[in-house]
Parts: C-alpha cells; sequence; structure tokens
C-alpha cells in the first residue's frame, strides 16, 4: 500500500522591545524584570505570531484527516509607564484562528478568537513591592462563536463580538516584582456584562450570566489576576496568567412559578 503523508508548516514570528527613559536606558532595561525603580521611563514591548499548518494524507494505513488547513495568528503587547513611586502598566492580548478540513467541505470553524485588554496604575505604599492599585479589564472577541457539535451549526451563532463583552473595574493591593510578577486581588471589584437579547434569550436560564432576555447584568465581588512572565532565553518567554472572580450578588435563577432552574451562590468563582 502507498503510503503518503505530507505536511507544511509556515511560521512567522516578530519579537520586539523597547524602552524610553531619563538618564541611562540600558541600566534601567536590565533591572524592570525583576525590581520595581523610581525611575521615570515609558517602558514598551511584544510578540505577534502568524502560522499556518497544512497537512495532506492519502492511503495512511492509520487514518486521519484526508486534507486540514490551520491558521492562526496572535499579539501580546504591553506600554508601561514608570513614575517615582506609582506604575501604569497597559496589556493587550489578541488571538484569532481558524481550522479548514476536507471532511467538512473545508467550511471554517474558530480554534481561538480573544481580545483582553487591562489597564492598572498602582501606588507603591513603601519602598517594597506592594501597591494600592485600580483596574480596569475588557475582555471579548472579534466573530461569531457557533456550537460545532450541531449538525447545522451554522444557522445559527451562539456569541458575537461584545456578546458578551466583560467589563471589570477594581480596586485592591498588588504585589509587584518589576515586569515578571503581579499579584492582584480586590474585595471590591465591579464588573458589568452585555451581550444582545438573541443571545441570551436562547435559554431560560439566560447566558453569559446575564439573566434569559436581558442585555446587561451587573456584578459585584471579589477578583485576583495574576501573572508571571520570564524570559528564558532571547528567543523565548514563558507567560502564565490567571484570573479569578466571585460575585457576591449571585443567587438562584428561578422560573415563574418559583423553581430553581439554575444553582448560583457566592462561593462560586
Amino acid at each position: 500500500m502507498r503510503k503518503l503523508l505530507l505536511g507544511i508548516f509556515i511560521a512567522i514570528t516578530a519579537n520586539y522591545s523597547a524602552s524610553a527613559q531619563i538618564g541611562k536606558t540600558d541600566d534601567v532595561r536590565k533591572s524592570l524584570e525583576t525590581t520595581n525603580t523610581d525611575t521615570t521611563a515609558w517602558v514598551y514591548g511584544g510578540t505577534i505570531n502568524i502560522g499556518a499548518n497544512e497537512g495532506f494524507l492519502h492511503n495512511w494505513a492509520a487514518g486521519g484527516e484526508l486534507a486540514s488547513l490551520t491558521v492562526n495568528g496572535l499579539f501580546s503587547g504591553h506600554l508601561d509607564r514608570l513614575m517615582k513611586g506609582a506604575v501604569w502598566t497597559n496589556n493587550l492580548d489578541l488571538s484569532y484562528g481558524l481550522n479548514y478540513m476536507f471532511s467538512n467541505d473545508f467550511t471554517p470553524r474558530k480554534t481561538d478568537d480573544r481580545i483582553d485588554f487591562t489597564s492598572k496604575y498602582g501606588k507603591r505604599l513603601n519602598k517594597g513591592n506592594l501597591y494600592l492599585t485600580g483596574l480596569f479589564n475588557f475582555k471579548s472577541q472579534f466573530t461569531k462563536g457557533f456550537d460545532y457539535s450541531k449538525k447545522n451549526f451554522d444557522s445559527a451563532s451562539t456569541s458575537a463580538f461584545l456578546s458578551p463583552g466583560y467589563f471589570t473595574l477594581a480596586i485592591g493591593a498588588e504585589y509587584k516584582k518589576g515586569t515578571n510578577l503581579s499579584l492582584f486581588f480586590s474585595p471590591i471589584a465591579g464588573r458589568l456584562i452585555v451581550a444582545e437579547s438573541y443571545y441570551t434569550s436562547m435559554s431560560p436560564t439566560g447566558a453569559f450570566g446575564i439573566d434569559s432576555g436581558k442585555t446587561t447584568q451587573f456584578q459585584f465581588g471579589a477578583y485576583f489576576s495574576g501573572r508571571y512572565t520570564v524570559n528564558i532565553n532571547e528567543r523565548t518567554t514563558f507567560k502564565t496568567r490567571l484570573d479569578l472572580y466571585s460575585n457576591y450578588l449571585a443567587k438562584d435563577k428561578k422560573d415563574e412559578t418559583g423553581k430553581v432552574i439554575k444553582k448560583d451562590d457566592p462561593g462560586n468563582i
């Protein structure tokens, strides 16, 4: 049996970083990763990644998709303003990916879709690593989402840009060591969730945390956000992030007869 396995991988990666300051640029750049400096400076950097992966199988004994193509793009950037005893940080993460397969007539299916922007302003409480910080975060997506488990999935979308959209505003304490580590906790965090009624009306329990048929939902609770970044070498960077939110106002959802149709409580994260 003839076997043919063809794979093509194309990846374009661009990395850039720069800092502008009053004083010695090189000295500040080296110390920013692990220390909190009082030097006044603008610092920015980021990563752009565009990739495509194509596969073709013919008479392959193990079986597999005859032909497939995956295309994805990623941007992760930051812009920071360092000031004496304070710091203003801005992070923007964008990603989008599509997959095309022979078995579904190369109808595109999303593999990734994310818009995530965070802006924080922190005032140092002492000479150490603790800050009093205000935070704003926005999350959404670029295009419509679908439930691919359904046969005619493209007949109705399940999400779209700003459906949902999450807006979070919080004040709290932040433990920060340069640009490498940030641990933020707020016991007083407000969150506004928005979505079109078209999507929230699909279920009697609503969607995205919004009641059925409604377009907005306000939440008030506790919020934690942790980020860790380390440059392993000149070409490799490791990043990880964890966000947790608990809504103090959470309560069970009931139908018109008073029957509980969805349980919820402030302890849920």
